[in-house]
């Protein structure tokens, strides 16, 4: 009665109960694993946004007038918070995958009873929270430097989740892709940093060329920016609904890529 019964508990499990213990398990390794070392995953980018508002202000922000209705500082603080929150997002997962391919334990991860789902959302929980507790810091600081109080913090936390969420899960697929650190840092330098500095991060895509323009539009990471930017100063170079339907459908996609890797092994197993 007793095999019986595990049994059916093994089938029940298989065919769509959650392992909530193994789930919360996971993030909560996740989590713990950045802020074992918070002074380098939560300092270090506070202390790398505020360096790149120090160096812009000093070399080009009193020359450079109001962008979009405010002065340039208030203009490049929430993009400057939204890329160092992608970056990191993108680090947390990435890293992750990378050095247990490379140290061989991620059979760890691989042999509990979770299911594709569950380690992407595992996964994706140390993300989130990292970007989110980066984005925190980080406007805080700002408030209290600047002056810049949040014209709409609901819109900016929802941006700021979902670009935790959909460069967490980008992050997957690479350190999946990934089996080294130098094609690792490779999906970095050539992928991921483009796509977080020609975004509008440091201007409004409005003075582009239209070529220009319109590549940007094509780029997620620009709503990402676009959509934190009206969250804080409450202006923004497109709509923040259809940044959010971009966003969304881009978080979306990027997850259904990680979740059908992490699901049929590709690359994890031998």
């Amino acid at each position: 009665m007793a095999d019986q019964g595990y049994q059916v508990e093994l089938g029940a499990r298989r065919f769509g109960r959650v392992n909530w213990l193994g789930l919360k398990a996971l993030a909560w390794r996740e989590v713990k694993r950045f802020l074992a070392v918070w002074t380098q995953t939560l300092l270090a980018p506070l202390m790398t946004a505020a360096l790149f508002l120090m160096i812009f202000n000093i070399a080009i922000g009193p020359r450079r007038g109001d962008v979009m209705g405010v002065p340039f500082l208030t203009f490049l603080a929430p993009g400057i918070m939204m890329m160092t929150v992608i970056q990191n997002a993108f680090a947390n997962t990435s890293s992750s995958i990378v050095i247990a391919k490379v140290q061989g334990n991620i059979v760890d991860t691989l042999m509990p009873p979770l299911s594709g789902l569950e380690i992407l959302l595992g996964y994706l929980a140390g993300a989130v929270a990292r970007g989110t507790l980066v984005a925190l810091a980080i406007g805080l600081g700002l408030m209290a430097v600047l002056q810049i109080v949040p014209a709409h913090p609901l819109a900016a936390l929802v941006f700021i989740v979902l670009g935790a969420a959909f460069l967490g899960g980008l992050g997957i697929v690479a350190g999946v892709f990934a089996d080294k650190f130098d094609q690792m840092a490779a999906i970095t330098n050539f992928i991921v940093t483009p796509l977080a500095f020609l975004s509008g991060t440091f201007y409004s895509v409005e003075a582009l060329p239209p070529v220009l323009k319109v590549i940007s539009h094509l780029n997620p990471v620009f709503y990402l920016i676009d959509g934190v930017r009206f969250g804080v100063i409450g202006t923004s170079d497109s709509s923040p609904w259809l940044g959010l339907a971009v966003c969304s459908g881009a978080t979306f996609g990027v997850c259904l890529l990680a979740w059908a890797m992490l699901r049929s092994g590709y690359r994890l197993k031998p």
